[in-house]
């Protein structure tokens, strides 16, 4: 049994045998049931939960039914190790941490020679589990966290920094990587369609490049929480054309680059009327398979470039962690795009709720 206290904000007491978590039980159902602590082996931890967001593949999966039932989701994740398998040495009881849920083989296969990490055979196994088939298993109470993940996925919290700017990692890692995949330079014109909480990520990353960001979205409110990540050339799509101010903004070219924060299909035509000839466009939400109609001409004769972005990149991992770490005292907190906690036992209202976003909704997070 452990006790461990002084972990800054999150006590860890004895390991208990149960625990919460809210469980996926098919389409769109979800149920907050008290299900066994997973049991850890060798060279693995077990992490009790401060603070899980809800991400958008999340709800996809809930949703959709493409997981096959019972799992428990969750994977923007952040806590303090409450045990320590055999042959863990670098870490121990009381760390502050955040998991990474997927981390790539880094021993030469192919996909990791042409550092396209996502596509690993071993990134694509899921290295942390509530119980069930492992999913994340973030909205939960404590998460097993397998060996490889231990190795190569653990980031080490320092004592000042909330658990709530931590869970960003993982998807600042993914935003991160898909900046580094567009090579963006100060003389060009970024247009980000979408100012969730991503779509802020993104378009914050991109500013920093030196480029010019231009940020499209329905809802003022959430132009307001952009403006205090330096993003100041809003476009109010509710009323104004985003490719027409674009267009005004570029001598008639058209944006550098688009970037498509808003998941589904609907604004792809859009991105790519608004992109100039020979510029790029990337797909970051469009996770969802499905078909969608693209007239090749732009592509061939205009020689428009459409890109697509997911999950993480070992090759950002550090860079990606640090500017998280430190940006909680360096004018990067990204505390203020979480709009919502909720508590464990809610977690099914939480999914909802994050479901249906409103003008007012950001970052939905679930705290055991």
């Amino acid at each position: 049994m452990i006790t461990v206290t002084d972990t800054g904000s999150l006590t860890i007491r004895d390991v208990p045998a149960t625990m919460q978590a809210a469980v996926y039980r098919g389409i769109n159902d979800i149920r907050v049931e008290e299900v066994p602590v997973p049991a850890i082996g060798p060279g693995e931890v077990l992490v009790r939960i401060h603070s899980c967001g809800i991400c958008g593949t999340d709800l996809k999966k809930i949703h959709s039914g493409s997981h096959a039932a019972p799992r428990i989701f969750g994977h923007e994740m952040a806590g303090v190790i409450a045990a320590v398998g055999d042959k863990v040495t670098d870490w121990k009881v009381g760390d502050r941490v955040m998991a990474f849920h997927h981390v790539p083989c880094g021993k030469g296969c192919y996909y990791c020679r042409k550092k396209t990490y996502s596509q690993c055979d071993t990134y694509k196994r899921v290295g942390c589990t509530a119980g069930f088939e492992p999913s994340g298993g973030g909205f939960a109470e404590y998460i097993r966290v397998m060996d490889w993940i231990v190795e190569r996925g653990l980031v080490a919290i320092p004592d000042h920094v909330p658990f709530e700017q931590a869970l960003w990692i993982e998807p600042v890692n993914t935003c991160f990587k898909a900046i580094h995949k567009l090579h963006l330079a100060a003389d060009e014109t970024v247009l980000v369609i979408g100012q969730g909480s991503i779509g802020i990520l993104l378009a914050a990353l991109a500013r920093r490049t030196g480029a010019t960001v231009l940020t499209a979205d329905l809802y003022a409110s959430r132009h307001q929480t952009a403006a205090q990540f330096d993003l100041h050339h809003p476009i109010y799509a509710d009323k104004e054309d985003p490719i027409a101010i674009v267009k005004s903004q570029t001598e008639g070219r058209g944006a550098d680059v688009v970037i498509v924060a808003v998941a589904g299909n609907a604004l792809i035509r859009t991105a790519m009327e608004a992109v100039r000839f020979g510029g790029r466009v990337l797909l970051f939400a469009a996770t969802q398979r499905s078909e969608v109609t693209i007239d090749p001409s732009a592509i061939c004769m205009d020689e428009k470039s459409l890109i697509g972005s997911y999950s993480s990149s070992a090759e950002v991992q550090q860079e990606a962690s640090q500017l998280v770490l430190n940006g909680y005292t360096d004018h990067f907190d990204l505390t203020r795009l979480i709009s919502h906690r909720f508590p464990l036992e809610r977690a099914a209202e939480a999914i909802a709720f994050a479901s249906e976003p409103k003008p007012d909704s950001m970052k939905i997070v679930i705290q055991p």
